[in-house]
């Protein structure tokens, strides 16, 4: 059973890989026997993390709470740029890493101080698939829409927005002999509204102007609310 002692009308859910963020209200309402239920911000079906789910009197917080600050770690995979900036995107671009040129550029080091430059204000596109809206449309809609004529949305035609970076750490580096490719481990720390895609196609350009994608994304933060104290469904 879902408990809801620690904070009244407030659940702290520990969202897997594979659903979508209504799959998680979906599975709860039942258990719960409340139909009054939503969630302070999406994760994506590739993604899992930490959802704060508001029941009944708490989806009068939610507002307040999608708001906060988060933390996410990903592994950014470096070789690769596709359409959605995840590993379920049409591949728009590919860059062979050879085993020297991961020894030279992708040192623990450089990376680290790539990843530093990019603490403070940044204004990046976002990914073709968000859920940001263009005359009232979601992006997301005009990028499907347009992969079924076959085309790409052009990279002028991406939404830009402003991002916070508070923090942003480096934690491994692995190189794929066999891909040809690096996958950087980090934790960013980051303003409401900041996009993890858009960090790691920018790390990549700073590395050496390499297309980059994620590869996994966990959200660890939301505020004060922590992934260790979620429970799973």
């Amino acid at each position: 059973m879902i408990n809801t002692s620690i904070y009244p009308h407030i659940l702290l859910i520990d969202k897997p890989v594979g659903i979508s963020s209504f799959d998680v209200i979906r599975r709860l309402r039942p258990k719960l026997n409340i139909r009054k239920m939503g969630h302070a911000g999406t994760l994506d079906p590739l993604a899992s993390g930490l959802m704060i789910i508001g029941v009944g009197e708490g989806t009068k917080k939610l507002t307040e709470l999608t708001k906060l600050d988060k933390e996410y770690v990903t592994e950014i995979l470096i070789g690769v740029r596709t359409e959605s900036g995840d590993r379920d995107g049409r591949v728009l671009k590919e860059r062979e890493i050879t085993e020297a040129d991961a020894t030279e550029t992708f040192s623990m080091e450089k990376v680290s101080v790539a990843l530093a430059s990019m603490v403070g204000t940044l204004t990046l596109p976002v990914s073709a698939y968000s859920a940001i809206k263009q005359d009232g449309v979601p992006f997301y809609k005009k990028a499907r829409a347009v992969a079924r004529q076959d085309e790409v949305i052009q990279d002028s035609e991406l939404p830009i927005r402003e991002m916070k970076v508070y923090e942003a750490e480096l934690l491994d580096i692995k190189y794929d002999t066999e891909t040809k490719t690096v996958i950087i481990k980090a934790r960013f720390y980051v303003g409401s509204g900041t996009y993890i895609r858009s960090l790691g196609e920018e790390l990549g350009k700073r590395l050496g102007d390499y297309p980059a994608r994620l590869e996994s994304l966990r959200r660890t933060k939301v505020g004060e609310f922590k992934v260790e104290d979620a429970e799973e469904i």
